[in-house]
């Protein structure tokens, strides 16, 4: 099938579905060359098949507040593809949860698992409930009454959940708690979950060291460093947060962090008890990142995000889209020559285009923010074989898995001496799915 066709039948039948137009067209205009020059591909419609999910379950969610009143929300799971092994991704909780950012994701998160190399499919789920401003209680309620549900259709072999936005250690506890009394069984079915009860170390770093372990790759691969360059982070969550950390570590002078307000920009550098200081506002005041500027010299930018301030290395690590095309020249323009998303699908398609076109590195989401999943995996198999691993088991392994993302995407992302890793991590993430695919025969 002709890749303008295909496309045309994905907006055809998913109309209005803005971003999972956008996460298809830009994996299948790297895949369907390479699948056209491998007729086994063609001929088995292996690309038709991978744009549709196996399932979406979507289901009400009704819970109780603490004045009583019902309130109702709406739950999802899409599990798109098992070929190499359980669906595998994250739940997200936030009033901006739709079908079709939660199909864009599952749809990426095939393609990221696979280049883990760890045997998961791509998955992903959860509601437009909002924790922010909820009581734990109600929090506890709303999890619950989700879990009721979505209990039906996961289990240690068949979907694993993680957390994403919104769903951190307080609602997988909640979560997990549920699922155990309705299924009266203890099993690795959520990952993410507390050291105390199976969790994995270094699990909530991991997304953020991941990105930063990419970068490095890509810095050595140019006999290059991170020590003393400057990095822009957006985003002042789990991911930002971690990313921070291991910048800091690593001799990375860190200018910013944004939230929903606006960006802080520290002139100075992010020093390691601002970043304590950041992770006391956001994880327990769950105040605004301005708060930070009565203790520590700071600007905070109301409105603004942080790709205008010159950098070496830019973080996006918040959500989807939030860096454009002018955003992507700015950079550019700044001299900023390496961009690592933390987050998934953060640049736009022109952003893309532009740091494509100005042969930066750049590493998208799929590849970059892989360490998340990757630890997840890791818990997985803990989890399988009763063992606890410590912090530097987990964090060497993670390590090696970016490690080993970065030379699957340089192997199939080279050209002329450059490397589009773009291009390399959907090739590589496609070929592993598509021959465990063309195994199983047309089902």
């Amino acid at each position: 099938m002709e890749v303008d066709v295909l496309l045309d039948n994905v907006k055809r039948k998913n109309p209005g579905e803005l971003e999972f137009h956008q996460a298809v067209t830009e994996v299948v205009q790297h895949v369907a060359p390479f699948a056209a020059r491998n007729p086994k591909y063609r001929k088995m419609a292996i690309l038709e098949r991978l744009v549709e999910p196996d399932r979406v379950v979507m289901f009400r969610v009704a819970w109780l507040d603490d004045n009583n009143n019902v309130q109702v929300n709406r739950g999802y799971r899409i599990q798109f593809n098992n070929a190499i092994g359980p669906y595998k991704g994250g739940l997200r909780f936030d009033g901006s949860v739709s079908l079709s950012i939660l199909k864009f994701l599952a749809f990426e998160q095939i393609f990221k698992n696979s280049l883990t190399t760890l045997p998961m499919g791509g998955g992903k789920g959860g509601s437009d409930f909002s924790p922010k401003g909820k009581s734990d209680m109600e929090v506890m309620r709303f999890c619950q009454s989700f879990m009721t549900e979505l209990a039906r259709h996961i289990g240690a072999n068949v979907d694993v959940p993680a957390g994403d936005i919104g769903v951190g250690a307080r609602e997988v506890g909640y979560l997990f708690g549920q699922y155990k009394r309705l299924r009266n069984k203890f099993e690795g079915v959520l990952t993410g979950k507390g050291a105390e009860y199976g969790g994995s170390k270094i699990r909530p770093e991991a997304t953020g060291y991941g990105a930063v372990y990419f970068a490095e790759e890509m810095l050595k691969r140019n006999n290059d460093g991170i020590e003393g360059k400057s990095a822009t982070i957006s985003g002042s969550g789990n991911v930002a947060q971690y990313a921070a950390e291991k910048l800091i570590q690593l001799g990375a002078k860190v200018l910013s962090l944004s939230d929903r307000q606006g960006t802080l920009y520290i002139p100075g550098g992010l020093t390691e008890e601002g970043l304590a200081r950041v992770m006391q506002i956001k994880n327990e005041e769950r105040a605004p990142l301005s708060v930070f500027c009565d203790s520590f010299e700071a600007e905070f930018r109301e409105g603004q995000n942080p790709w205008s301030i010159n950098c070496d290395m830019a973080y996006p690590c918040a959500t989807q889209n939030e860096l454009d095309e002018n955003d992507a020249r700015t950079l550019v323009e700044n001299g900023c020559m390496l961009v690592s998303e933390g987050a998934n699908m953060p640049s736009t398609p022109g952003a893309v285009e532009v740091f494509e076109g100005s042969k930066i590195m750049y590493a998208p989401g799929k590849a970059a923010n892989a360490g998340g999943v990757a630890v997840s995996g890791l818990e997985m198999s803990q989890n399988s074989q009763r063992l606890s691993w410590d912090s530097e088991e987990v964090d060497r392994r993670l390590k090696k898995i970016m490690s080993d993302v970065h030379e699957s995407c340089v192997e199939y992302g080279r050209e002329n001496g450059h490397v589009n890793y773009v291009a390399g991590a959907n090739i590589a993430g496609f070929v592993k799915v598509a021959n465990a695919m063309l195994a199983y025969g047309v089902v």
